[in-house]
Protein backbone atom coordinates (compact mmCIF):
# COMPACT_ATOMS: atom_id res chain seq x y z
CA UNK A 1 0.00 0.00 0.00
CA UNK A 2 1.42 3.33 -0.90
CA UNK A 3 1.24 6.17 1.21
CA UNK A 4 -0.49 8.38 -0.41
CA UNK A 5 -3.41 5.74 0.16
CA UNK A 6 -2.47 4.96 3.52
CA UNK A 7 -3.20 8.85 4.45
CA UNK A 8 -6.42 8.97 2.06
CA UNK A 9 -7.86 6.04 4.51
CA UNK A 10 -6.16 7.69 7.29
CA UNK A 11 -8.12 11.04 6.28
CA UNK A 12 -11.72 9.13 5.47
CA UNK A 13 -11.24 7.32 9.17
CA UNK A 14 -10.97 10.59 10.66
CA UNK A 15 -14.01 12.23 8.88
CA UNK A 16 -15.69 9.39 9.13
CA UNK A 17 -15.56 8.52 13.40
CA UNK A 18 -13.39 11.60 13.80
CA UNK A 19 -16.89 12.41 16.31
CA UNK A 20 -17.37 9.29 17.97
CA UNK A 21 -13.37 9.20 18.73
CA UNK A 22 -13.49 12.34 20.17
CA UNK A 23 -16.54 10.70 22.19
CA UNK A 24 -15.20 7.88 22.97
CA UNK A 25 -12.04 9.28 24.38
CA UNK A 26 -13.67 11.79 26.69
CA UNK A 27 -15.12 8.56 28.37
CA UNK A 28 -12.14 6.58 28.25
CA UNK A 29 -10.10 5.02 31.52
CA UNK A 30 -6.68 5.29 29.82
CA UNK A 31 -5.16 7.33 27.11
CA UNK A 32 -3.74 5.65 23.78
CA UNK A 33 -0.08 7.38 24.68
CA UNK A 34 -0.99 6.01 28.56
CA UNK A 35 -1.72 2.37 27.23
CA UNK A 36 1.14 1.91 24.78
CA UNK A 37 3.50 3.00 27.20
CA UNK A 38 1.95 1.12 30.19
CA UNK A 39 1.45 -1.91 28.13
CA UNK A 40 5.17 -1.70 26.69
CA UNK A 41 6.97 -1.31 30.28
CA UNK A 42 4.79 -4.74 30.93
CA UNK A 43 6.04 -6.82 28.00
CA UNK A 44 9.48 -8.49 27.65
CA UNK A 45 9.81 -7.67 23.97
CA UNK A 46 9.18 -4.01 24.39
CA UNK A 47 12.05 -4.15 27.39
CA UNK A 48 9.57 -5.21 30.22
CA UNK A 49 9.73 -7.95 32.45
CA UNK A 50 8.47 -11.48 31.64
CA UNK A 51 5.14 -12.97 31.86
CA UNK A 52 6.33 -16.82 32.74
CA UNK A 53 5.10 -17.64 29.32
CA UNK A 54 6.20 -17.30 25.39
CA UNK A 55 7.29 -13.15 25.94
CA UNK A 56 5.79 -12.53 22.73
CA UNK A 57 4.70 -9.11 21.29
CA UNK A 58 1.09 -8.33 22.40
CA UNK A 59 -1.93 -6.11 22.19
CA UNK A 60 -4.02 -4.64 24.36
CA UNK A 61 -7.60 -2.82 24.04
CA UNK A 62 -9.31 -1.10 26.72
CA UNK A 63 -13.35 -0.24 26.18
CA UNK A 64 -15.29 2.69 28.63
CA UNK A 65 -17.78 1.33 30.52
CA UNK A 66 -20.55 1.56 28.08
CA UNK A 67 -18.24 -1.41 26.42
CA UNK A 68 -17.33 1.12 23.36
CA UNK A 69 -13.67 0.79 22.23
CA UNK A 70 -11.67 3.43 23.32
CA UNK A 71 -7.61 2.62 23.02
CA UNK A 72 -5.70 0.11 21.63
CA UNK A 73 -1.82 -0.74 21.63
CA UNK A 74 0.18 -2.98 20.66
CA UNK A 75 4.02 -3.45 21.18
CA UNK A 76 5.76 -4.79 17.76
CA UNK A 77 6.32 -1.76 15.07
CA UNK A 78 4.55 -3.84 12.50
CA UNK A 79 1.03 -5.38 12.71
CA UNK A 80 2.62 -8.89 12.14
CA UNK A 81 5.28 -8.81 14.89
CA UNK A 82 2.37 -9.97 17.43
CA UNK A 83 -0.08 -12.30 16.89
CA UNK A 84 -3.13 -10.83 14.54
CA UNK A 85 -5.49 -12.42 15.70
CA UNK A 86 -5.09 -11.54 19.54
CA UNK A 87 -6.31 -8.05 18.23
CA UNK A 88 -9.90 -8.93 18.45
CA UNK A 89 -8.82 -11.40 21.25
CA UNK A 90 -8.13 -8.36 23.54
CA UNK A 91 -11.02 -6.42 22.69
CA UNK A 92 -13.15 -9.10 23.59
CA UNK A 93 -11.31 -9.77 27.18
CA UNK A 94 -11.65 -5.98 27.68
CA UNK A 95 -15.68 -6.29 26.94
CA UNK A 96 -16.15 -9.56 29.01
CA UNK A 97 -14.46 -8.49 32.12
CA UNK A 98 -16.11 -4.67 31.91
CA UNK A 99 -19.67 -6.24 31.36
CA UNK A 100 -19.47 -9.24 34.02
CA UNK A 101 -17.86 -6.40 36.69
CA UNK A 102 -19.77 -4.54 38.92
CA UNK A 103 -18.82 -1.31 40.81
CA UNK A 104 -18.56 -3.15 44.11
CA UNK A 105 -17.31 -6.79 42.54
CA UNK A 106 -14.60 -7.75 40.18
CA UNK A 107 -14.35 -10.52 37.78
CA UNK A 108 -11.47 -11.08 35.51
CA UNK A 109 -11.72 -13.45 32.31
CA UNK A 110 -9.41 -15.78 33.90
CA UNK A 111 -12.78 -16.22 37.08
CA UNK A 112 -14.74 -17.14 34.60
CA UNK A 113 -12.60 -20.58 32.56
CA UNK A 114 -14.23 -23.03 35.53
CA UNK A 115 -18.02 -21.76 35.10
CA UNK A 116 -18.17 -21.60 31.58
CA UNK A 117 -17.12 -25.49 30.86
CA UNK A 118 -19.92 -28.08 29.75
CA UNK A 119 -21.99 -28.38 32.70
CA UNK A 120 -20.88 -24.88 34.39
CA UNK A 121 -23.35 -22.45 34.85
CA UNK A 122 -21.59 -20.27 32.49
CA UNK A 123 -21.38 -22.96 29.82
CA UNK A 124 -22.07 -20.71 26.56
CA UNK A 125 -21.21 -17.62 27.86
CA UNK A 126 -18.78 -17.45 24.81
CA UNK A 127 -21.55 -16.90 22.36
CA UNK A 128 -23.58 -14.62 24.47
CA UNK A 129 -22.21 -11.43 22.85
CA UNK A 130 -20.73 -12.19 19.16
CA UNK A 131 -17.88 -9.71 17.83
CA UNK A 132 -18.69 -7.55 14.95
CA UNK A 133 -16.47 -7.79 12.05
CA UNK A 134 -17.16 -4.83 10.64
CA UNK A 135 -16.07 -2.95 13.29
CA UNK A 136 -13.13 -4.94 13.63
CA UNK A 137 -12.06 -5.14 10.51
CA UNK A 138 -13.22 -1.85 8.37
CA UNK A 139 -9.84 0.61 7.10
CA UNK A 140 -6.37 -0.70 6.40
CA UNK A 141 -4.14 -3.19 8.51
CA UNK A 142 -1.40 -1.02 9.33
CA UNK A 143 -3.61 1.73 11.32
CA UNK A 144 -4.27 -1.93 13.54
CA UNK A 145 -3.54 -0.03 17.12
CA UNK A 146 -2.83 3.11 16.34
CA UNK A 147 -5.23 6.28 17.04
CA UNK A 148 -6.65 5.18 13.91
CA UNK A 149 -7.49 1.81 14.94
CA UNK A 150 -11.21 1.03 12.86
CA UNK A 151 -12.50 -0.16 16.47
CA UNK A 152 -12.15 2.86 18.08
CA UNK A 153 -15.60 4.64 19.02
CA UNK A 154 -17.54 1.39 18.41
CA UNK A 155 -19.02 -1.35 20.43
CA UNK A 156 -16.84 -4.16 18.82
CA UNK A 157 -18.27 -6.89 21.29
CA UNK A 158 -16.71 -10.77 22.33
CA UNK A 159 -17.01 -12.42 24.73
CA UNK A 160 -13.61 -14.87 26.11
CA UNK A 161 -13.64 -17.21 29.06
CA UNK A 162 -9.65 -17.52 29.82
CA UNK A 163 -6.88 -15.27 30.77
CA UNK A 164 -5.90 -11.65 30.20
CA UNK A 165 -9.43 -9.55 30.44
CA UNK A 166 -9.64 -7.31 33.98
CA UNK A 167 -12.03 -4.65 34.72
CA UNK A 168 -10.45 -0.90 35.40
CA UNK A 169 -11.29 0.60 38.96
CA UNK A 170 -9.78 4.33 39.77
CA UNK A 171 -10.99 3.88 43.28
CA UNK A 172 -14.29 5.54 42.67
CA UNK A 173 -16.02 2.59 41.23
CA UNK A 174 -15.72 1.00 37.42
CA UNK A 175 -14.76 2.67 34.49
CA UNK A 176 -14.05 -0.01 32.17
CA UNK A 177 -12.00 -3.26 31.27
CA UNK A 178 -8.72 -4.04 29.97
CA UNK A 179 -8.05 -7.10 27.90
CA UNK A 180 -4.61 -8.49 26.88
CA UNK A 181 -3.52 -11.13 24.57
CA UNK A 182 -0.91 -12.18 22.79
CA UNK A 183 0.66 -15.29 24.59
CA UNK A 184 -0.69 -18.35 26.73
CA UNK A 185 -3.52 -16.97 28.50
CA UNK A 186 -1.99 -17.68 31.73
CA UNK A 187 0.82 -15.10 30.26
CA UNK A 188 -1.97 -12.76 29.14
CA UNK A 189 -3.31 -12.39 32.63
CA UNK A 190 0.24 -11.33 34.13
CA UNK A 191 0.77 -8.72 31.73
CA UNK A 192 -2.90 -7.32 32.12
CA UNK A 193 -1.98 -7.44 35.91
CA UNK A 194 1.02 -5.19 35.39
CA UNK A 195 -0.24 -2.80 32.77
CA UNK A 196 -3.71 -2.08 34.66
CA UNK A 197 -1.41 -1.53 37.97
CA UNK A 198 0.82 0.74 35.34
CA UNK A 199 -2.52 2.95 34.95
CA UNK A 200 -3.42 3.31 37.98
CA UNK A 201 -6.67 1.31 37.30
CA UNK A 202 -6.29 -1.37 40.18
CA UNK A 203 -8.52 -0.56 43.15
CA UNK A 204 -10.44 -3.03 42.99
CA UNK A 205 -13.35 -2.96 45.58
CA UNK A 206 -14.24 -6.88 45.82
CA UNK A 207 -14.03 -10.14 43.71
CA UNK A 208 -13.89 -13.92 44.10
CA UNK A 209 -10.88 -14.49 46.07
CA UNK A 210 -9.73 -14.97 49.58
CA UNK A 211 -7.91 -11.18 48.72
CA UNK A 212 -11.18 -9.97 47.58
CA UNK A 213 -10.18 -9.36 44.33
CA UNK A 214 -9.75 -10.88 40.66
CA UNK A 215 -6.53 -12.90 40.66
CA UNK A 216 -6.32 -16.15 38.73
CA UNK A 217 -6.92 -18.60 41.06
CA UNK A 218 -4.86 -21.87 39.55
CA UNK A 219 -7.28 -24.78 41.59
CA UNK A 220 -8.10 -26.69 38.65
CA UNK A 221 -7.34 -30.28 39.44
CA UNK A 222 -6.50 -33.47 37.50
CA UNK A 223 -10.23 -34.15 36.58
CA UNK A 224 -10.55 -30.73 34.94
CA UNK A 225 -12.37 -29.18 37.59
CA UNK A 226 -11.93 -26.29 39.84
CA UNK A 227 -12.11 -26.47 43.74
CA UNK A 228 -13.55 -23.20 44.41
CA UNK A 229 -15.86 -22.95 40.58
CA UNK A 230 -13.54 -19.64 39.92
CA UNK A 231 -10.77 -21.39 38.67
CA UNK A 232 -7.97 -21.36 35.59
CA UNK A 233 -5.64 -24.38 34.31
CA UNK A 234 -2.23 -23.58 34.79
CA UNK A 235 -0.22 -23.26 31.04
CA UNK A 236 2.73 -25.28 31.24
CA UNK A 237 4.90 -22.36 31.56
CA UNK A 238 6.45 -20.41 34.86
CA UNK A 239 3.27 -17.69 34.35
CA UNK A 240 1.97 -19.27 37.73
CA UNK A 241 5.45 -18.62 39.36
CA UNK A 242 5.30 -15.25 38.12
CA UNK A 243 1.95 -14.54 38.88
CA UNK A 244 2.75 -14.83 42.64
CA UNK A 245 5.54 -12.76 42.64
CA UNK A 246 3.33 -9.91 41.49
CA UNK A 247 0.07 -10.73 43.12
CA UNK A 248 -1.67 -11.54 40.57
CA UNK A 249 -3.12 -14.91 41.95
CA UNK A 250 -4.72 -16.42 44.75
CA UNK A 251 -4.99 -19.54 46.33
CA UNK A 252 -8.57 -20.40 46.65
CA UNK A 253 -12.14 -18.55 46.48
CA UNK A 254 -13.36 -15.51 48.96
CA UNK A 255 -15.93 -16.54 51.87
Amino acid sequence: MTNMVKRGWVSLALLLFGGSLAQAGEKCPASQDQLVKALKSSVKASGGPSNGGLDNHMWAAVVARDGIVCAIARTGNNVGDQWPASRGIAIAKATTANGLSLPKFALSTANLWAAAQPGGYLYGAITAAPADPTALYAGPSESYGTPTDPALGHAAGGSVVFGGGLALYNGAGIQGGLGVSGDTSCGDHNVAWRTRHALGLDKVPGGPTNKHNDAIIYDVGSNGKSKSGFGHPTCGHKEADVAKQIGASADNAGK
